[in-house]
């Protein structure tokens, strides 16, 4: 099992945290994440920054994923060096010290009919 799969670097274009709607449960709170796969056989080290339209990136965002396996990434939930803020558009780079596959992820809890969206991120090198 394991091997090269996946790219370095990964770019998520798009990106936006709603305010939060208190009452619905942590599973159903809007929400966006970025899921990493390492299918490798060595651990991935991966650093996270994200870009506004109106202020300096924040970041980098470090975080390890171990050799074959996945983690899913609420950027909700990323706190140091800063919070994403919220009602806030923005965009995410993703470098990693080896070859990860990266899926973005949105839910759009704000009305009754909740939304889930998936894409493959753009794969730089």
């Amino acid at each position: 099992m394991g091997g090269q799969v996946g790219r370095r670097t990964w770019a998520i274009p798009e990106g936006f945290l709603p305010e939060r709607l208190h009452g619905r449960g942590r599973e159903l709170e809007s929400h966006e994440a970025a899921c990493l796969l390492n299918a490798g056989d060595a651990d991935a080290h991966v650093k996270l920054t994200v870009f506004f339209a109106d202020r300096e990136p924040a970041g980098p965002y470090q975080v390890t994923v171990p050799a074959r396996r996945t983690l899913h990434l609420r950027f909700d939930d990323l706190r140091d060096p800063e919070p994403i803020p919220r009602a806030t558009d923005y965009a995410s780079l993703v470098e990693s010290d080896v070859p990860i596959v990266v899926q973005h992820t949105r839910l759009d809890a704000r009305q009754a009919d909740t939304a889930l969206l998936s894409t493959i991120a753009f794969a730089g090198d």
